[in-house]
Order: C-alpha cells, then sequence, then structure tokens
C-alpha cells in the first residue's frame, strides 16, 4: 500500500514560479503585487490540505547572463520581481489556520538574530505554522546587493551556514517554556531564572542574547532545506525537516532519496522525520488529450533566454558566452552545483544543446511534467512513492492560481479516495502536518 504522502506547494512573490511562461499564459492572474492574490491561493492549498505553502527567494535582479539587467527585465524571468516573501507570510497566516507557511531567507547575508526574532514572531502570529527554508544564496549580484564584491566560496558559506543554525537553536532556546508568568497580582512578568543569556562566540557570530521573543508554539520553525551538492546534503542531513528537490530523472531521484536518508542516519537522525519533497508540474484534465494540450500551451510560451538568464543566476555563471546549438560545456559553476549538475547530464543524455537546456529550464527550471488525467497523475505520484523516490511533492504551478486551483479539485479528491492523502489536518501545528516529532533546540552533532 502507498505511503501517506505530504503536499506542499511552491510559489515565488513574483509574477512567475519554476516555470517563465506563467506570467504570459492567458489562464494567469497577473496580480502578483496584490495581497489577495497570496490570500486566493493560500485558500486553495488550505482547503486541499496542503501541507505547507513554500515561498522561494532571491535577493538580486538577475544580472550574470550578458552581464546586463536589461534582458531579465524585459522578459520578466525569475528573479526580476521578488516581493519580501516574510511580510507575505506574516499577512497570510492573518488569512489561514492550519496551512504551513514556509519562507526562504539566506545564512550569507542575513544575522542570527535578525532570523530568530523575525520567525519566532511569525511562529506565534501563526500559533505554530512556520518553516524556514535555510539557503546560502547563489550569486554575485546578492553578495553586491550587500556590499560584497564577490560571493563567498561555497564551503565558506556552509561553514557560516552551519554556525548560524547552532546560533539561531540557541537563541529559541533563550526562553524555557514557562518563563513567561503575566503575574498581575504580584507583578511578576516574566521569570528571569528562565530567560537566558546564550554568550555565543564562534568564527563567524557573536551573539549575546537572550532573544526577546518568547519560546514560540513550535518552539523553533520546521527547517528546509534544498543541498544538493556533497557539502549541501550533509547540511541537510544535519538540519533539515523537509528538503526540497529538483531532478527530472527517476534513477536519480532514488539515488538522491537513499544518499539523503543514509546520511540523517549518519548524523544520528531518524530518517522518517527527513520528508523528501521533490518538485512537480501537474497538468490535469478530464482527458489525457486535455492535459497534452494544456502541456503544450504552457510549453510555446517558455522562452529559451529566458531559461538561461535563470540557469545563469543559479549557477553564477555566464552561458551568454557559449554556442546555443552545442551541448552544455563541462564547466565548474561557483553557484548551485546540483541543478548544474542536472542541467549537464540531460545535455549529454538527450544529446541536447543550450538551446534546448534553455528552453528546459524555461520549462520549469527542468521540473518533471506529470501530464493526464486525475487518476493518471494519481498514478504517477504514488509510483514516485513506492519506488522511494519522495515523502511527498512541492506541487509548482504552470499557470496561476488556475492550476492550484484545478489540482485541487480534481487530484486531491482522488487521492484522498485511494487512502494516499489526508482528508483533515493532523494538528493545529505544521510539525502536526509532517508527522514530525517536537522540536528538538539542541544542535545535532557535527560529524
Amino acid at each position: 500500500m502507498t505511503r501517506r504522502m505530504h503536499l506542499a506547494g511552491f510559489q515565488i512573490a513574483g509574477q512567475v514560479t519554476h516555470s517563465h511562461a506563467v506570467w504570459r499564459h492567458p489562464d494567469t492572474d497577473a496580480d502578483f503585487l496584490d495581497l489577495v492574490y497570496y490570500q486566493n491561493l493560500a485558500r486553495i492549498m488550505e482547503a486541499a490540505k496542503f501541507d505547507f505553502l513554500f515561498f522561494a527567494d532571491v535577493l538580486a535582479t538577475p544580472r550574470r547572463f550578458g552581464e546586463d539587467i536589461r534582458d531579465p527585465l524585459r522578459r520578466g524571468t525569475q528573479g526580476a520581481v521578488g516581493l519580501d516573501p516574510t511580510a507575505l507570510i506574516s499577512a497570510l497566516s492573518a488569512s489561514t489556520t492550519r496551512l504551513g507557511l514556509a519562507v526562504t531567507k539566506s545564512t550569507t547575508y542575513f544575522a542570527p538574530y535578525e532570523i530568530a526574532r523575525t520567525l519566532g514572531t511569525i511562529d506565534h502570529l501563526s500559533k505554530g505554522r512556520v518553516a524556514w527554508n535555510v539557503v546560502t544564496s547563489l550569486n554575485q549580484a546578492e553578495a553586491q546587493n550587500f556590499g560584497y564584491a564577490e560571493m563567498l566560496d561555497h564551503d565558506l558559506r556552509y561553514e557560516r551556514a552551519e554556525e548560524f543554525l547552532e546560533t539561531v537553536f540557541k537563541l529559541w532556546g533563550s526562553w524555557e517554556t514557562d518563563a513567561l508568568v503575566l503575574d498581575k497580582e504580584r507583578g511578576l512578568f516574566a521569570d528571569p531564572d528562565k530567560v537566558h543569556e546564550i554568550n555565543h562566540h564562534g568564527a563567524h557570530f557573536n551573539v549575546r542574547g537572550p532573544l526577546n521573543v518568547p519560546r514560540s508554539p513550535q518552539q523553533r520553525p520546521v527547517i528546509i532545506q534544498a543541498g544538493s551538492s556533497k557539502r549541501g546534503k550533509d547540511y541537510a542531513a544535519r538540519w533539515a525537516e523537509a528538503i526540497f528537490e529538483i531532478d527530472p530523472i527517476a534513477e536519480t531521484r532514488k539515488a538522491y532519496y537513499r544518499d539523503v536518508k543514509d546520511r540523517v542516519a549518519n548524523f544520528g537522525r531518524n530518517p522518517d522525520h527527513v520528508k523528501i519533497l521533490p518538485a512537480v508540474m501537474p497538468f490535469v484534465a478530464a482527458t489525457e488529450a486535455q492535459a497534452r494540450e494544456k502541456q503544450a500551451l504552457h510549453n510555446e510560451l517558455a522562452d529559451p533566454i529566458s531559461g538561461l538568464i535563470t540557469l545563469a543566476m543559479h549557477t553564477d555563471h555566464d552561458f551568454s558566452r557559449y554556442p546555443l546549438d552545442e551541448p552544455i560545456a563541462d564547466i565548474t559553476v561557483p553557484g548551485t552545483h546540483g541543478l548544474f549538475a542536472v542541467a549537464r547530464q540531460l545535455s549529454l543524455k538527450g544529446d541536447l544543446t543550450l538551446r534546448d537546456v534553455g528552453k528546459l529550464y524555461a520549462h520549469g527550471v527542468m521540473l518533471p511534467q506529470i501530464v493526464g488525467t486525475p487518476s493518471q497523475v494519481a498514478d504517477a505520484f504514488e509510483a514516485m512513492i513506492d519506488a522511494e523516490e519522495a515523502d511527498g511533492f512541492m506541487v509548482s504551478a504552470a499557470y496561476s492560481p488556475g492550476a492550484f486551483a484545478d489540482f485541487a479539485a480534481t487530484v486531491v479528491p482522488e487521492l484522498q479516495r485511494r487512502g494516499s492523502f489526508r482528508r483533515e489536518y493532523e494538528g493545529p501545528q505544521l510539525r502536526d502536518q509532517l508527522g514530525l516529532p517536537p522540536a528538538n533546540l539542541v544542535p545535532p552533532p557535527r560529524r
């Protein structure tokens, strides 16, 4: 029997998602600067009992492709617009009651105290529904927006990220659970013996503490990560409770799943407490032919140069220097290693040119497209769960919010009928939906 799966919705606070065709699609609502747009998305997902709504984020307008911002802005690529998703999930916490709210924040350009305070606050406001997607950031353009001439080295970014999480865990634990007393008669607001300075002194951070936000409902946010390099997978195995993955190839999804679960066990953690969620883009309709028509319409709108602009942003490498009609060169990139490895593998395995890879990237950053009737899409999801490629899925839209509405109205009921997905939420907090144990505020030991 297929294991019960998890579902999350992928979103960017802007005009596109993974798909670069979204803003051009005739069925897309273009009001991405309006809070009502995101409230509508959140309500669709909450009604369908999704675990959480996830906001990816980048901190710069893309410029690596051709070293210019004009083309990304003209084409409306990923990163051309990016509202602050932290402000969005704070607002959405008032529009929802059970849906988890996940936000991307960088350990390279923010301070531990700031992140601990902001996310602790929103965990209170949402009554325990916050998750943090921990990233080390991708490219030079982001670095230059925060006062650095160059992006920090890959391994140095992860060293900083290790200490960053160790520090925020201490801050979240600086108030004991019962430190807030609020005894009006005695005039005792908080027990000072239960609020502690952390006095962290490390290679990257010096933080005295304590945090000025009391212990939050979940104790701390759920930790999400997307590590795909060797160092990134070790980082995810040490810290993550949900892992977001991009890979269109079944064999390598399965290998990644097994590799990461083994790494989790090597860190002394329970692999069942780390949920691996590959991203997928469904096209669903009453007949397979109609679903393929939807797919064709979407894919035709995807522009190869837009895809290469985003590949350049993700890898921090200028692909405008290479011939479009030749395979991807064997190069080393400073940005995300995992996505480039997938792109290179697709180029070699499928005899694809750089232009072809750009087109696939514009379709949806190389996400697998799941096409068919509600039953066929449910079959595909269950097959990936049974093959131990996934614990659930990060659903990404080809048009918005209609693709989520179609999925929620057709595929979710089919999964529920089969017993593969919940009919009701398991509890008030995000940890309940993900089947996670109470949060541990003691940092896992380094291996």
